[in-house]
């Protein structure tokens, strides 16, 4: 059994690793450009669907494979959806919603193949049941609703059935309030991305902490805490997989957490505005992670690299942050002067880190690099939402 986790543009190499972390091999694990498949066992696939819904940090979704086949016709289409085993995996009565996409392929009309996979469905449907080739298959959302996506590459056909519901950066601690919120499986990677290494010499800060998703989930990460121990998930409907599954991933989660508080004060995070830190108080406490993260009301301009000293007792100091951008929540002159205000708290004039120091930005593009003139040491290309974004990262000392 094929379980495809799909994620934003980017973050695949970090799937991968979330993945190998509870134990799959990397010889069952295949990347591609916003997705990573594992080739489940077979005997025990509906397991392994709950255990990667339950520890994914950095994937949106995640499906599996109920066929695939070349189409390059709509007859192609028909048939090939028709022939898979649907009695299987859409339980009598279930409502069925079919969603999907096409690229470099010759079918490209979304809606007409959206309308064609569900007629194959219910044909396929229809023979199972022993109905009429025109039967009606009766569809009552209140006992349940299977989504069905599709996806046509290269003229190859692949249909899978989601089982996360919603998207998994729903961890279920944090209400959308923020203005302007970065995705929590994001902000995972931004952490990963940057070399954070929890419970070590260095602090980890956030002077734009707004909800507080950045050291929430770093905190989650030190701690060993499943990031959908407090959500549930569409599979748990299904017949086939059901709530067990979850309970079994559940206590599996519990056993391997470690939320112990630290004595130390390894994650700050500040925000100009208080309802803002007040959110990340109460999104920390629904985390669990409240007793490990340390907030309060600042502007960004005085968190120096002496600040952070005093307060969290460490000599070094990993900022890792989403400043406000143009186009997002202010003018892009407005923009730039906190990336200026960002280089001169923490990078030296020739771009090189302040004593103590390691940056992480993310900003559209390479705007932090075009605002203050520093390269960064390292970029990575990622995704906010639909903005194409750049992750500068900063970790050179002046040698002179």
């Amino acid at each position: 059994m094929k379980i495809v986790l799909t994620c934003l543009f980017g973050l695949e190499s970090l799937v991968r690793d979330d993945l190998t972390s509870i134990g799959y091999d990397c010889s069952n694990i295949s990347v591609s450009d916003g997705s990573v498949t594992l080739n489940a066992d077979d005997d025990d696939w509906e397991s392994d669907v709950a255990r990667v819904n339950m520890w994914t940090r950095r994937a949106e979704r995640v499906l599996f494979e109920v066929g695939s086949f070349p189409a390059k016709q709509f007859e192609e289409l028909f048939d090939g959806a028709s022939r898979l085993p649907w009695d299987d995996f859409i339980p009598e009565g279930y409502a069925f919603i079919i969603n999907g996409y096409s690229r470099k392929s010759k079918l490209f009309g979304i809606s007409a193949c959206q309308s064609l996979v569900k007629k194959a469905i219910v044909k396929s449907l229809c023979r199972a049941r022993g109905l009429r080739a025109d039967g009606i298959i009766a569809e009552d959302a209140a006992k349940g609703v299977v989504r069905v996506n599709f996806g046509i590459v290269n003229d190859v056909v692949s249909i899978m059935i989601d089982t996360s519901g919603e998207g998994l950066h729903k961890r279920g601690y944090r209400p959308l309030t923020h203005e302007a919120p970065i995705r929590e499986t994001l902000a995972s990677g931004m952490v990963s991305l940057a070399r954070y290494k929890p419970y070590g010499a260095e602090a980890l800060a956030d002077p734009f902490c707004g909800s507080g998703t950045i050291l929430i989930e770093a905190a989650m990460m030190a701690c060993n805490i499943a990031p959908g121990k407090n959500r549930h998930f569409s599979y748990e409907s299904l017949p086939y997989i059901g709530e067990y599954a979850r309970k079994k991933a559940y206590e599996e989660a519990l056993s391997l957490e470690d939320s112990e508080r630290p004595d130390d004060c390894y994650f700050f995070g500040s925000d100009i505005d208080p309802k803002a830190i007040e959110s990340s108080i109460r999104n920390a406490k629904a985390a669990g992670v409240d007793g490990h993260i340390r907030f309060n009301v600042a502007d960004a301009a005085t968190r120096t690299p002496s600040s952070f000293e005093s307060i969290t007792g460490f000599k070094r100091t990993m900022v890792i942050t989403n400043p406000p951008y143009g186009g997002r929540l202010m003018t892009v002159e407005e923009a730039y002067d906190i990336y200026k205000m960002i280089s001169s708290l923490y990078l030296t004039s020739k771009g090189t880190c302040k004593p103590g120091m390691r940056l992480s930005v993310i900003s559209p593009d390479d705007s932090f690099e075009e605002a203050t003139g520093h390269k960064a040491d390292k970029r990575v290309k990622l995704y906010n939402g639909n903005i194409k974004c750049q992750l500068n990262n900063y970790f050179k000392l002046n040698r002179d």
